[in-house]
Formats: structure tokens, sequence, C-alpha cells
């Protein structure tokens, strides 16, 4: 239970498996949008998707959501925290959550016949959590433990340093875990306050996979969700940027430099997320094939761990790329990393490469998707942020109709090395 930051954040994973059935998506009589996809399985899993994050937050309110995330599990009117800890352990089940700059996720898998166990533990959780004074006091002091141990570790704590220069005066550039500060400060009126904006029908999405009808779905859905009736809000987080690129060197590493670089870019609904998204896979994605990693590590080197990624919101995005390396060979990374970048903006992709990558991508992809809890979450996200959920086809089919024009024409747009913000953590 805690803060994340996936390999590929906010890539909407609205791409069911070709081995499973397309999602059913279906509105409760209270607003609650919900969607179902039959798997064949003896594990099922549920997924809960709020759109309430850290960029929620109201200023004095820093860490607030990852709180609130922590203590959904510390008690409700009907059971104390071990209960809740216990209902799916003692069945051999998960429960857990994460939050994210736009989200909150809560989710369970469990085995088939426990479905209507974790369904009322779910729903209990999110609708009945009296969030006792006694467990807030405690988890502030683990909440602390936590970011005290984030500090001591640059090669973590860079990501957030360096989306709060890039989003800096906004809520974006917040750290999800707050500081020592904020967390002492928060109590159960914000916790109340901030639900009350944003634990909404209209932005909570419930998504299952599993071996069940649809019918049977529908009428557990209905009981364990449909009798809440949450208050509506009109709150809406909007991005404001108040800075041009920087670079900033500050003397926060201990045995070897941490460089980021990077660029905002659009947000989740784009026409160019998709262009985007392959480029990056192709610069520096998961596979060990990578241009950074061929290039940088293998050919050269220099940094043993090297990595571009892509974080999406609902209204703005950035791509960010990552490496650790030697003091003395820092500038050096620099340099091919910009070289790397700007061959995607003057050299086309042959059409063996481009195949081979567009192969590879929805190759990740399918794999990621055969993983039921996975599916289920990316359903939920899916419909939190477009309102549907995919089919793997139709989103292997957008990957396949990129061409090379469209990763020139987007590496141009968007990623001007004169336009790219840089952190660099070095030795003091």
């Amino acid at each position: 239970m805690g803060r994340t930051r996936p390999c590929i954040p906010h890539c909407p994973r609205s791409i069911g498996s070709r081995l499973m059935k397309p999602n059913q998506v279906f509105t409760l009589p209270n607003g609650l949008q919900c969607s179902f996809q039959y798997k064949k399985s003896t594990v099922a899993h549920i997924a809960v998707a709020i759109k309430a994050g850290s960029r929620d937050e109201l200023e004095h309110q820093q860490g607030l959501a990852h709180f609130i995330e922590h203590n959904l599990f510390k008690g409700t009117k009907s059971r104390k925290a071990y209960h809740i800890l216990s209902r799916l352990d003692d069945v051999g089940g998960e429960l857990n959550a994460y939050t994210t700059k736009e989200e909150t996720i809560i989710h369970a898998s469990f085995l088939k016949g426990d479905v209507r166990r974790a369904m009322d533990l779910l729903s209990d959780v999110l609708i009945e959590s009296t969030y006792p004074e006694k467990e807030l006091a405690k988890e502030k002091d683990v909440i602390k433990d936590e970011i005290f141990s984030y500090k001591d570790s640059p090669s973590e704590r860079i990501f957030d340093d360096f989306e709060d220069l890039i989003f800096k005066g906004d809520g974006l550039g917040r750290n999800i875990l707050g500081t020592p500060e904020s967390v002492d400060g928060l109590g159960k009126a914000d916790i109340l306050e901030f639900r009350s904006r944003t634990y909404t029908a209209d932005r909570i999405k419930v998504a299952v996979t599993g071996p069940f009808g649809l019918e049977r779905m529908e009428a557990m859905l209905l009981q364990y969700f449909g009798q809440w009736s949450p208050a509506g809000s009109d709150w809406q987080a909007s991005y404001q940027p108040s800075n041009e690129a920087e670079r900033i060197v500050s003397p926060e590493a201990q045995f070897q430099d941490h460089f980021m670089t990077g660029w905002r870019i659009p947000g989740i609904h784009s026409k160019d997320r998709r262009a985007l998204l392959l480029l990056n896979n192709v610069l520096g994605g998961p596979a060990m094939n990578s241009r950074l990693g061929l290039n940088i590590r293998e050919k050269h080197g220099i940094a043993y761990n090297i990595e571009s990624y892509m974080n999406l919101y609902s209204d703005v995005g950035m791509l960010g790329i990552y490496l650790g390396c030697d003091p003395q060979q820092t500038k050096k990374a620099e340099a091919l990393v910009f070289k790397e970048v700007e061959r995607f903006q003057k050299q086309p992709l042959g059409t063996l490469q481009l195949s081979k990558a567009k192969n590879q991508f929805i190759g990740q992809m399918a794999l990621a998707e055969e993983n039921g809890l996975n599916s289920a979450i990316g359903a939920a996200r899916a419909l939190l942020h477009f309102g549907k959920v995919s089919t793997f086809e139709y989103v292997a089919d957008q990957i396949r109709s990129l061409n090379t024009d469209d990763l020139i024409r987007v590496a141009n747009a968007y990623l001007d090395k004169e336009k790219a913000f840089t952190l660099v953590y070095t030795k003091a």
C-alpha cells in the first residue's frame, strides 16, 4: 500500500488480451460505471479506480491522497483493521492499493469462489471507512518513515524531484508522499473534505476480471456498490505551468551521478500519444535493445541503469530520460542522450526497423495484459480517463497504423533540446 511509479505511467491499459472476451461496460443506477471481462481462470480480480490523486490536494494538504489510501484499511463501521487485513488473507487472497498524481487504485485478487467476500470487503473499505484517530496517528509515523527512507535513495528521489521541476508551481509537481511537516498537519477534517470533492460517483470506476457470467456480476456490483449515493462535485484540478526549461545541478549524490532530462508533452487525450509511446519504447523502453541501452550502456559502457519513460496525465504529460553513471562520464552521457534524440528528429526508421518496433511494443502490451490484475486495473483506469475500454485489436491496429513520419513529427514537435528540463544529482 503506497505510492507507485509504473514503468509506463498513465498509458491506459485499454488493451484486453486476445485470450479474454471484450470488456462489458455498464452503469449502475447511482451513476457508478463498471466493467466486466470474462477470463477462464481459478483466480479473479477487482479494481477500483478513483480520480483522486496528489494534484487534487489543496496547498496545505500535501500527501493527503496517499494518507487516505493508507487509512482506508484501518477501520470501517463494521470492521477493525485486523479484520480488514485478514478477510482475504485467510483465504489466500490479496488486498492492496496505491496512489498516483491523479488516481487512487484499490485492488483485490482472490479465488473465484471468494468473489462475494472480496466484493463485500472492497465496498466496505471504499464506502464505510471511519478513519479512527488512533490509527491516523500510527500511519503518520509509517509514512514519515517511508519519506525518510525514500530521501536516502537519490536514484529514486530524482524522479519526483524532476517532476517537481518540470511542473513547478502546479499540483502535479507535488511529491505523492508529502513532507514530514505536511503529513503531521493532516487530520480527519482534511480527509472528509478531500473525499467530498473527489470520491464521487462520476470519479469512481469498478472493474472485475474472472470466470463469471455478466448478469451475475451486474447483480453483485449492484448489491455491493449500487446502494451508495456519493454526493456530486464539480471539482477539477487544472494545470497552470509557471516555468520555462531550466538546468539544475545539485550536490545530492552519494556514489555516482544521477542525470535526468525531459520535456513537457501533451496529455493522455492527445492524438499524438501513441506515436510518443512508440518513440519512447524504441528510445529507452524496458527492452534491452532500446537505442539508449544499446548505445550508452552496451557500446560505450557509460551507464548501467538507463531508461526513458512517459507520464501521461489528463491534460499534460512528460517524457523523461534517466541514467546513473560515474561523475567523470556525466557530460559525455548527456551528449550521447541528446544525440539519440536528434536521430529520431532527422533520421527516419527503416521499414524493417519500424516493423520490429511496432511488433515489440504490441507484444509487450499483450504480455502485460495476460496478467488478470493488470487487466482489471487497466479497465478501471480506461473508464476513468476515456469512459470506455478499447480492445487489444483496436489498440494494436492504432500502433500498426503509425509510420516513420509520425515519429519524426512528434520528435521535432515535442523533444526540442532547447526546451529540455535537466536535473543532475552529483557528489558534493
